[in-house]
């Protein structure tokens, strides 16, 4: 079993993510923060890529909650029909539009509590639109950051939700805000599922995942 990381390795690993990609930013298009939380929501169990093929068309015509209630569930059905899970995404989306006028002004909550009671909407899509939207340094947990955490040794855990708590713990503080995009942008692009790239890791010398790839 390999030894655990220290704090100084752990500072070493996200001073260099810092340092390759200073401002690291998601994948998903958006123009404003109703739009954000629609895309992190159309975004579960699919693409970012795929995500924004959709939006772009849907979001030139509905980028406010009360555009998209006037579309209707049959029109935005309609846009996101290339999207895993339409018809219950189309759904969703027009209800957490209802939503957002009647108890929020139309305005996006800044708070998980409020966040979480929008039909579609969890724990990590909350997460993605506190950190993005709103600066607050939180960690959603995806299945990317869940294998890096794991793979790496940064932080272990058996759910999502133990993962994301190490995260928060083990992360420096002047790390936090930027550590979910580096996580994840790293387990997308280089430490992937089936064939991690050891071989063009930046974070390799500390890494503890024993199994490492050559070139």
């Amino acid at each position: 079993m390999s030894k655990p990381l220290t704090r100084a390795e752990i500072e070493e690993i996200f001073k260099t993510f810092a340092a390759h990609d200073p401002d690291p930013e998601g994948e998903l298009d958006f123009v404003n923060l109703f739009t954000l939380l629609v895309a992190v929501v159309l975004s579960a169990q699919a693409t970012d890529v795929g995500v924004n093929k959709a939006t772009g068309p849907l979001f030139a015509i509905a980028d406010t909650p009360e555009k998209m209630v006037a579309l209707g569930e049959d029109t935005i059905r309609d846009y996101i029909r290339t999207i895993g899970l339409y018809r219950t995404k189309a759904k969703n989306v027009f209800l957490l539009s209802q939503m957002l006028i009647e108890h929020h002004g139309g305005a996006v909550p800044d708070t998980r509590e409020a966040l979480e009671a929008l039909p579609g909407v969890g724990r990590k899509t909350a997460n993605v639109v506190l950190n993005i939207g709103f600066g607050q340094p939180t960690i959603a947990v995806d299945t990317h950051l869940f294998r890096v955490g794991n793979r790496t040794g940064i932080a272990k855990g058996k759910t999502p939700l133990a993962v994301e708590k190490a995260l928060l713990k083990k992360v420096p503080p002047h790390y936090l805000l930027r550590a979910h995009h580096w996580l994840i942008l790293h387990g997308r692009y280089v430490c992937k599922a089936r064939k991690p790239e050891c071989y063009r890791c930046i974070i390799a010398q500390w890494c503890r995942y024993p199994d490492k790839t050559i070139a």
